[in-house]
């Protein structure tokens, strides 16, 4: 109907000030749990959605549309878009959006983050703290620090250089493999092999190489080498990390990203390989990387304004496909202004 507000579903928590926007543009149906919606409940609040505010946690595909057959855009509060069958979006006369830039600099801080709480020993010196038994100095838990450290940057987009930036302050050396970029200063290029070989810290951040550490990479690590994943999870082999853990030949694995998020993957694991949830020599996070609370708010505003403006009639500024017809733009009674 002519003038009828748009329908709205924000499938996860936000904060106040995004449903705020939305509000003032249409109906807005919003998930205020920390919990997420399973599909099936997804799907229901959806069906008679104009727009979709979506995260990692949900998966979008030619059944979901089906579906839902109102939608006019999905915008996805995040960078990476796996979860989200695009060609069936714009099959469908449905705008994408992502959140291209905000992730970038809290992700590089959590590698950091992991290289030194990994490195440090700080998940086995916290424990030993908490058990009484600490009763002041004593000569353990040695362990690697960065200063004069080699670190092999696997993947030279925005996370890693900004990974490169803030790795140039601890004296490090720093080696990276991206064949498709030309390295920033300070910056050796080499390949995958020689940098796995060379390195006392790893981080492979390059989204779209399946188990590019897989057995056979791992077979030229350096012994005793640290890997950190903050990039995605099916990057990593996690059966053949944790053998190369019990083998001695890896010296500590830490991630904030597994293969089990990877909806993609028709054959994706239905959880954490085991063996790396019991390792003493592993630090793991449930995927924090942009887990700031002032950056969360900025990534679901700028989602939110994506879908403001196709509701409006026009382009969302972060649109990553360019569906037919061009617009399917709902009938709204305001354009209204960010507050």
């Amino acid at each position: 109907m002519k003038g009828a507000r748009p329908r709205i579903v924000v499938s996860n928590w936000v904060h106040d000030e995004v449903l705020a926007r939305l509000a003032a543009l249409g109906e807005v149906r919003a998930n205020r749990t920390r919990l997420f919606w399973s599909r099936r409940e997804l799907t229901e609040r959806a069906a008679s959605a104009d727009a979709l505010l979506a995260f990692m946690t949900d998966h979008v595909d030619a059944d979901f549309l089906s579906a839902c057959p109102r939608l006019k855009v999905i915008a996805c509060a995040l960078k990476g878009f796996d979860n989200f069958d695009v060609a069936a979006c714009t099959a469908a006369g449905v705008w994408v959006t992502i959140v291209p830039d905000l992730l970038t600099n809290p992700t590089a801080e959590l590698a950091i983050a992991l290289a030194l709480g990994l490195g440090r020993n700080l998940r086995e010196a916290d424990a030993l703290v908490r058990t009484g038994a600490f009763k002041g100095w004593r000569p353990i838990l040695y362990g690697t620090g960065l200063d004069q450290s080699v670190v092999g940057i696997v993947g030279l987009g925005a996370v890693g250089r900004a990974i490169a930036t803030r790795l140039s302050g601890f004296g490090c050396r720093l080696l990276g493999v991206d064949p498709g970029r030309e390295p920033p200063a300070g910056i050796v290029p080499c390949d995958l092999l020689r940098a796995l070989a060379d390195s006392d810290l790893a981080v492979p951040l390059a989204p779209d190489s399946f188990h590019l550490i897989s057995r056979d990479a791992l077979k030229h690590i350096k012994p005793g080498a640290l890997l950190i994943n903050v990039g995605r999870g099916s990057v990593v082999d996690e059966a053949a990390v944790a053998d190369a853990l019990e083998d001695g030949a890896l010296g500590g694995y830490a991630a904030d990203v597994f293969e089990m998020e990877d909806w993609a993957r028709p054959d994706r694991p239905a959880g954490i390989e085991p063996r790396l949830l019991s390792h003493p020599r592993t630090l793991l996070t449930p995927h924090l990387g942009s887990a700031v609370d002032r950056v969360r708010r900025e990534i679901a505003l700028q989602a939110a304004d994506d879908i403001v403006e196709s509701l409006c009639g026009r382009t969302p500024r972060h649109a990553i496909n360019r569906p037919r017809p061009l617009v399917r733009a709902a009938q709204v009674s305001a354009d209204p202004s960010p507050p």
